[in-house]
This record gives structure tokens, C-alpha cells and sequence, in this order.
């Protein structure tokens, strides 16, 4: 198969556990983009903790495309147009809070380029602040301080809580938001029917690709439905097991360079 675009999750995929993109993965990006195949960076992560890795690839440059927040909101990484945008609906944001804030969860979300907490000091809000490299700033009133429309929401906390809460969400708002757990301490609350694939489907769509054409790497729980959607589907080696199971191929961890490694073999 002539594969003609790659897909990539950040966290623990294209970046190592020091969350840095190696020389020899960013050189191996580099090369194909010169060589036309656009890159797509597919995340969890907001818009604002993705655009720093996109300069690192020289995105401005060559183009391609930043699917942030699961693929929730879609922005070309050179002209920097938003091509495609879903928001969680307003009248969830009320029962969203007062879940959280009836079960002592912490919260957080995204406004103008910082994280806004209901608890700064929890140790799983300061992972989501060094991962994007944001500031994090704790609000007397969480609903009241949100700039509405709301493009995610993070509920984080001890992974063993976390298992049982994100059970509670997935009942309580059944067929009405996605939620899952992209991390044992995060529950991801997104847009009914966002997911890496689902969004994956619009952009190729939108730019004359197929899934057959897609090449996608990822490692983590939210990349299942992408590893799996694409032509050839990659997992790192430290991926989890869900996504090594819908895989046609496991590659190097994030580690080991697993990202060059899978470019070499189908680019």
C-alpha cells in the first residue's frame, strides 16, 4: 500500500517519557514532510499544548494538520484556520460541575491559554500543567470563571477512584457526552461522538485521503479507536493493551525511537 499521510498521539508516542521528541524522531519527520506526507498530531491535549511541538516539526512550514482535545477541534497547522470545531454542549457543563463538586473531584479546563482548577494544588492537575507546559490558575467559582463554548473537561484523581467515577459518568450521561479514561487519573469528558477516529474521518475527508492511506501510531487508551480506524495502525511498545490488540503492527517504544522506526518501515 502507497501510505500518503501519518496520524501521531504525543504522550507517550511521539515524545519519550521526558516528554521530548528525540533527534531521530524529529529528523524522520522532518524528511517525510519534505518529501510531501502530511503530518497530523491527533491529542488529548489542547490546542495550546500542541502548537510548541508542531513549530518543533516545522508544521508553520510544511503544513499538515493539529487535531486537539481527542480530535474535537481541527486547525491548519500553517494557515492556523479552524476546519472543524464541536464543543460540549452548555446545558451539560452544570451537571458535569456539580457531579465533580458532589463527589469532591477535582476539575479542570482551558481558558486563554491557562489551566483553571478548582484545586491547583492536586498532584494530577500539575502533571496536565507540565505536559502542556500551561499555568495553572485556581478559581473561587469554577462554573462561573468558565469561558463558554467548552471544549473539554478533565476530571483527575487517584487512579483507583478514577475507575470507579469515570463508571458513574459513563451511566449518568450516556448518550449525551463521551467519556472515558485516556490515563488512570484522567477522565476525559468530550463532545458526544468525539473521538481520534471519528475526527480522523472528517479531516481525511476534507483533504481527498482515504483511512487506507493513514498510517497512525499511539499508545494510550484514547488511540484505540485510531490505531485501529487506520490503514496501518501502530502501537508503541509501552502502549497498552487495547491498542496493541486492534494493531497491525507494534514498533519500538517511545523510548526507542518508535515513531522513526515505524516511518522507515512504511515511508
Amino acid at each position: 500500500m502507497n501510505f500518503k499521510i501519518l496520524g501521531l498521539d504525543i504522550d507517550g508516542t511521539l515524545t519519550n517519557t521526558k516528554k521530548e521528541i528525540t533527534p531521530k524522531v524529529r529528523e524522520a519527520i522532518l524528511e517525510i514532510q519534505k518529501k510531501g506526507i502530511p503530518v497530523l498530531l491527533v491529542s488529548g491535549r489542547p490546542t495550546e499544548g500542541i502548537i510548541p511541538i508542531a513549530k518543533m516539526l516545522d508544521m508553520e512550514e510544511f503544513g499538515g494538520y493539529i487535531l486537539a482535545f481527542n480530535g474535537g477541534k481541527i486547525i491548519d497547522a500553517k494557515t492556523k484556520e479552524v476546519i472543524y470545531n464541536k464543543y460540549i454542549p452548555d446545558e451539560e457543563i452544570h451537571n458535569i460541575w456539580q457531579f465533580a463538586k458532589t463527589n469532591e473531584l477535582t476539575i479542570l479546563t482551558y481558558r486563554h491559554g491557562k489551566i483553571i482548577t478548582n484545586n491547583a494544588n492536586n498532584e494530577y492537575v500539575e502533571i496536565e500543567s507540565r505536559i502542556n507546559k500551561m499555568e495553572t490558575e485556581q478559581v473561587l467559582d469554577f462554573e462561573a470563571e468558565l469561558v463558554r463554548p467548552c471544549d473539554k473537561f478533565l476530571i483527575v484523581g487517584d487512579p483507583k477512584i478514577m475507575e470507579e467515577k469515570v463508571k458513574e459518568m459513563q451511566e449518568l450521561f450516556l448518550g449525551r457526552l463521551n467519556i472515558f479514561r485516556s490515563e488512570p487519573f484522567f477522565i476525559e469528558i468530550v463532545p458526544m461522538g468525539i473521538d481520534k477516529a471519528q475526527s480522523l474521518s472528517v479531516l481525511l475527508e476534507k483533504i481527498g485521503c482515504t483511512k487506507e492511506e493513514l498510517v497512525a501510531c499511539g499508545d494510550g487508551r484514547n488511540d484505540v479507536t485510531m490505531v485501529d480506524y487506520a490503514g496501518m495502525g501502530v502501537a508503541m511498545e509501552n502502549a497498552c493493551e487495547e491498542v496493541k490488540a486492534v494493531a497491525n503492527f507494534i514498533t519500538k517504544s517511545n523510548d526507542q525511537d518508535g515513531v522513526a522506526l515505524a516511518i522507515e518501515r512504511y515511508f
